[in-house]
C-alpha cells in the first residue's frame, strides 16, 4: 500500500508541473459613476447647451482666439469633449465645407477603428444632428455635429488623456455618450 501511494506521488510531482505556465488575466478597476445630472454652461457662448454637472467647462487652451470653443473636462474620468463653434452666417459653402470637414475627421481613423456607426437625428428645437460611435481601438470613441444649416455649426469629439485600451474604459465611454447626446438635444444656436 505504502509502495503504491509512493509511486502516485512521485507520479503527480513528475507529471503535475508543467513549463506552460499562464498567468491570470489583468482584472480591471472598478468604476463608480454618479448619477446622470446636468446644467446650462451660461450665456457667454454663441450656442446654449445643458452639460454634465461633473464636467469643467474650460477654454479651448489651443484656439484661445475662439471663445465659442470650449473643453467639457471629465477630471474624475481622464476625458474631454471638445467641442467646436463654427458661424456659418448663411453661406452654403462654409456650411458645406465644416460638414465635409467633420465627415472627414471621422473617416481619419478608419484606419484602426473596427467600425462606425453613423445617425442622423433631429433634435427638439429642430437642428440636425449626426452622431458617429466608433469602435476599435481609437483616440475618440464618439463624434457629432449639431447645425441649423443656414447660420451656426457645433461640432463635438470625445477624448481620453489616457493610453488604455478601450474596453476597460467602456462604462466611461457609455456613461459620457448618454452626456453628449443630452447635449445633442439640448443645443439652442443665439441668432
Amino acid at each position: 500500500m505504502r509502495k503504491r501511494l509512493c509511486i502516485v506521488l512521485a507520479g503527480l510531482l513528475l507529471f503535475g508541473c508543467e513549463e506552460n505556465y499562464l498567468p491570470k488575466p489583468t482584472g480591471y478597476n472598478r468604476i463608480d459613476l454618479p448619477p446622470h445630472d446636468y446644467q446650462g454652461i451660461g450665456d457667454a457662448y454663441s450656442y446654449q447647451i445643458a452639460v454634465s454637472k461633473y464636467a469643467q467647462v474650460e477654454a479651448d487652451s489651443f484656439n484661445l482666439g475662439q471663445k465659442d470653443w470650449i473643453n467639457l473636462n471629465y477630471t474624475d474620468f481622464g476625458a474631454k469633449v471638445h467641442l467646436t463653434y463654427m458661424p456659418i452666417d448663411g453661406d452654403k459653402v462654409v456650411f458645406k465645407q465644416l460638414s465635409n470637414d467633420a465627415f472627414k475627421l471621422t473617416a481619419k481613423h478608419q484606419v484602426k477603428a473596427y467600425g462606425i456607426e453613423e445617425s442622423v437625428l433631429v433634435t427638439p428645437e429642430g437642428y440636425t444632428g449626426v452622431a458617429a460611435e466608433l469602435s476599435g481601438e481609437v483616440p475618440t470613441q464618439f463624434q457629432f455635429f449639431v447645425t441649423d444649416s443656414t447660420d451656426n455649426f457645433l461640432r463635438g469629439a470625445l477624448y481620453f488623456n489616457t493610453a488604455m485600451k478601450n474596453d476597460s474604459l467602456s462604462p466611461v465611454i457609455e456613461y459620457i455618450k448618454v452626456d453628449m447626446a443630452h447635449l445633442m438635444n439640448s443645443v439652442k444656436f443665439e441668432n
